[in-house]
């Protein structure tokens, strides 16, 4: 979804007419070719109904960006692709997930690839993205309701401790490491739609937009 065009394998795939018309990521990476965009960023979202809430509320239009999302974990073709576009277009990419352990792990698996693919990293990762959120710190900032947050379970505790042990957090991106700390100090966890309680457009309309244009991302 967005404002993108390139070539698959002879086949013209042109987003520019409608920036809100969702396109499946190619599999085949190798044979796409001749990518051209006009767009300003590209913003990955972890999962498909946050992705089509923003096609509801024509983010792309409103914004000139280029939205993809790998539907939670995401695969290689997504991760292949997202690589690609940043090679050729060389534009800033942003990161949007849930504030629990498991959006972070999905975060963390765009920017230095998977424990289990260690060997693809390289041509995989993505490294230059930055994380635009949802931060703990979001709960307070935005109002979130006291019911739109969970209590961390004994799983996600454990899965925090056990992300802290990576050493590519202090040594690279140690405010990311604070942000697991905090999460794990405060003990509660919540979803990206806890923004909507204020309005369906909130996250659209005023939470992107203010921390794209205010650098409210690290």
């Amino acid at each position: 979804m967005g404002w993108l065009r390139y070539a698959e394998s002879g086949r013209k795939i042109d987003c520019i007419s409608n920036p809100n018309t969702a396109y499946p990521i190619p599999v085949h990476v190798e044979e796409v070719n001749d990518i051209l965009s006009v767009a300003q960023y590209v913003l990955v979202v972890e999962k498909e109904s946050v992705f089509q809430r923003l096609a509801n509320d024509q983010f792309c239009k409103r914004n000139r960006c280029v939205v993809i999302t790998g539907r939670g974990y995401p695969d290689v073709p997504t991760r292949r692709f997202l690589r690609l576009l940043i090679d050729k277009l060389h534009l800033p990419v942003y990161c949007l997930v849930d504030c629990d352990p498991y959006g972070f792990d999905i975060l963390t698996t765009y920017k230095f690839g998977s424990l289990q693919m260690a060997y693809d990293a390289t041509f995989l990762q993505v490294s230059e993205i930055q994380w635009l959120g949802v931060f703990v710190q979001d709960s307070d900032n935005y109002s979130i309701p006291q019911q739109c947050l969970l209590p961390l379970t004994v799983e996600d505790k454990r899965k925090v401790k056990a992300m802290l042990h990576r050493c590519y957090l202090q040594r690279e991106v140690p405010k990311w490491r604070f942000e697991l700390e905090l999460l794990l100090y405060k003990g509660v966890k919540f979803e990206i739609e806890a923004l909507s309680v204020h309005s369906l457009t909130f996250l659209s309309h005023e939470y992107l937009p203010s921390k794209i244009n205010n650098g409210g991302y690290i």
